[in-house]
């Protein structure tokens, strides 16, 4: 054997020696095999403990023989000790269901997994349809869909799977009335405790959970156990359109402003830092888990489902809960299940109330600090959601009235201009151009201002487009009756019908949603007689295919939106009525016209420019019609 062989052999002797050398288990990881070893030994020790004497009869001989006790038991025995590792002892047994309750809600727990199986708000219900088109009335459960869970991930050094679910474990119970604990134990004594703990007069539980004696069993560089929740949002409302839309997955990290899934889509999140409460909700109810000392980490998802299926959409959120190894730790949590009350959520002071579908916008900031005060005086002043929509119509009416009565009087002034423009019009009937720039003269002649009328209908279009967020969104009117709606949270059906219109209409017919288009006629009619549409000939019958365009829109929406419509049509037309033949002199608005029209007068800016571009295009006009004579 030459030189260049030994060293070649040394080398690889070398090698092999530092590969075994820095591949070898360490301390840490000898002990926790040692300990899987222990547990696995434990359960075949337990299974061969008992043994029994039986007779077995061969060929007609009789011969006994000494077998141990339930041979198949203890072979599954040791079967779920490789699967389960040290909580072995928890994998079998029998699901246990308990309850607890309070004078709000009915909760009931399953002993396998320590979770909740299904909640019952007591003082709220589930409306349905039948197929008549009847509102049927039934019990409201949360939280009931059997392919939602909820379970921890206990980390196991050496086991093929990584670990633990809880979800697989049977735990112990030990429960009152107001009280239940679950306890998964492991083979060296230790255990899993999640105990759930609900007082009187409160839709929150205390919930916490507790590792004792775990930091020898869980995998030594685990610093964190996560928890996953998958929940299946069940329909609930009438209305599926707008609860679908307003279903998601909301979170806020700690010292930060609350955020959300979207609304609309499929999305996941995955926001860095510390996250203080994570919460499903719907339109009107929300189950929100929360953490005051914050989980390590989230991941939050929203996956929308087709129309057709039973749910709405499907929330998948991961968290995870610090662990630090000790002997004896406790995470506690609060567990909120219940309704989207807005007065009820800001109790808490962790800004859950944001999960409230009012909008995140400046409509959001009018229908949180402005339009829901208002609502909730005036409800408590009549004990009617439908009286408090009427008083808050005469109420914004009244504020308005000002520039109302502004608007009014500057088409009564049109209105008195009207024999004037029909006569400049005949006289140049063949010319448009001459029309418009001869139109212009006379409103500036007499101090008219055909974009008058304009400023209350601007003003009012913010809260218009804020109350479009807060009918559907605000529990208050859920269920709340008003003449023949009821529920003003969702539509009005007067008319079931056995089939359904495309585009939104649906399968039913809104009396308010009728009444408030056939109002907007009239209101569009009586408004607009005096009013000069030559220019624009196309507005004039605009203006009346409008409200029966939004009949399908408006048709599926919450009624309490279309009465407020139809309550603020009626006044408008009151006030137009009222204002023009009882409160403005049409003498005196003549007079004022005239006044103005001997009155010297200096040309604005603007007036100026704009005539200056008429008669520039009406000299563009004259000389392409000479063009063409040629």
């Amino acid at each position: 054997m030459d030189r260049n062989t030994i060293t070649g052999l040394v080398l690889i002797f070398l090698m092999l020696a530092a590969y075994q050398y820095f591949t070898a288990p360490s301390p840490e990881e000898r002990e926790a095999q040692q300990r899987y070893r222990d547990s696995v030994a434990l359960v075949q020790q337990q299974a061969e403990s008992t043994e029994v004497t039986t007779t077995i009869d061969t060929s007609g001989q009789s011969t006994q023989v000494t077998v141990p006790q339930q041979v198949t038991d203890s072979l599954q025995q040791l079967q779920l000790a490789g699967a389960y590792g040290p909580f072995a002892p928890a994998a079998s047994g029998e699901e246990e269901e308990v309850t607890i309750e309070n004078d709000l809600m009915t909760i009931s727990f399953s002993s396998k997994g320590g979770k909740i199986k299904i909640v019952e708000l007591k003082n709220f219900k589930k409306a349905i349809e039948d197929e008549k088109g009847k509102e049927v009335k039934l019990p409201l459960y949360l939280l009931e869909d059997e392919k939602n869970k909820f379970e921890y991930f206990l980390p196991i050094a050496n086991m093929p799977t990584g670990g633990v679910k809880t979800s697989d474990l049977y735990f112990d119970v030990d429960a009152d009335k107001n009280k239940v604990v679950f306890r998964a134990m492991a083979a060296n004594g230790g255990y899993f405790e999640q105990s759930y703990e609900l007082k009187e007069g409160s839709y929150q539980l205390d919930y916490d959970v507790k590792f004792e004696n775990l930091h020898s069993v869980l995998a030594a560089d685990a610093s964190s156990i996560k928890l996953s929740k998958i929940n299946f949002m069940d329909k609930i409302e009438r209305s599926v359109r707008f609860e679908k839309t307003y279903s998601t997955v909301h979170f806020k990290k700690m010292d930060d402003d609350p955020d959300y899934c979207s609304w609309t889509r499929s999305d996941t999140e995955t926001p860095e830092g510390r996250i203080q409460w994570t919460s499903d909700a719907n339109q009107f109810f929300n189950s929100m888990l929360i953490a005051e000392q914050g989980f390590s980490k989230g991941v939050f998802e929203v996956e929308t489902l087709d129309d057709e299926l039973e749910d709405l959409k499907i929330s998948k959120v991961e968290l995870d809960i610090p662990f630090n190894h000790s002997s004896s730790e406790t995470f506690a949590m609060n567990y909120y299940i219940g309704p989207n009350d807005f007065d009820l959520l800001r109790t808490y002071d962790d800004e859950r109330e944001y999960i409230v579908a009012f909008g995140r916008s400046i409509l959001g900031t009018i229908n949180r600090w402005v339009i829901r005060p208002i609502f909730n005086f005036l409800q408590n002043l009549v004990g009617n959601m439908g009286i408090a929509i009427i008083l808050l119509t005469l109420f914004v009416k009244a504020l308005l009235y000002p520039l109302t009565y502004r608007m009014l009087y500057s088409q009564s002034k049109m209105q008195a201009l009207k024999p004037r423009l029909e006569k400049m019009k005949d006289k140049n009937k063949d010319d448009k151009q001459a029309q418009q720039m001869e139109t212009m003269k006379l409103y500036q002649e007499y101090g008219a201002n055909p974009l008058g009328g304009c400023m209350p209908m601007v003003l009012q279009m913010p809260i218009w487009f804020a109350l479009y967020r807060f009918f559907p969104a605000a529990i208050e009117f859920r269920q709340q009756s008003f003449l023949w709606a009821t529920d003003l949270s969702t539509y009005d059906s007067v008319i079931h019908l056995p089939f359904t219109i495309p585009m939104g209409f649906g399968n039913h017919i809104s009396l308010f949603t009728i009444l408030w288009a056939i109002s907007m006629l009239i209101y569009t009619y009586y408004n607009s007689r005096h009013m000069d549409m030559s220019a624009n000939p196309a507005m004039k019958y605009m203006q009346y295919l409008m409200p029966v365009m939004f009949l399908g829109f408006f048709n599926s929406y919450a009624s309490a939106l279309t009465a407020y419509l139809l309550a603020s049509n009626v006044l408008n037309i009151v006030q137009t009525i009222v204002t023009k033949n009882y409160i403005i002199d049409q003498d005196k608005i003549k007079a004022e016209l005239e006044a103005y029209k001997k009155k010297p007068k200096k040309k604005s800016g603007f007036r100026e420019r704009l005539q200056a571009a008429m008669e520039e295009q009406q000299k563009i006009q004259e000389q392409k019609g000479g063009k063409k004579k040629k």
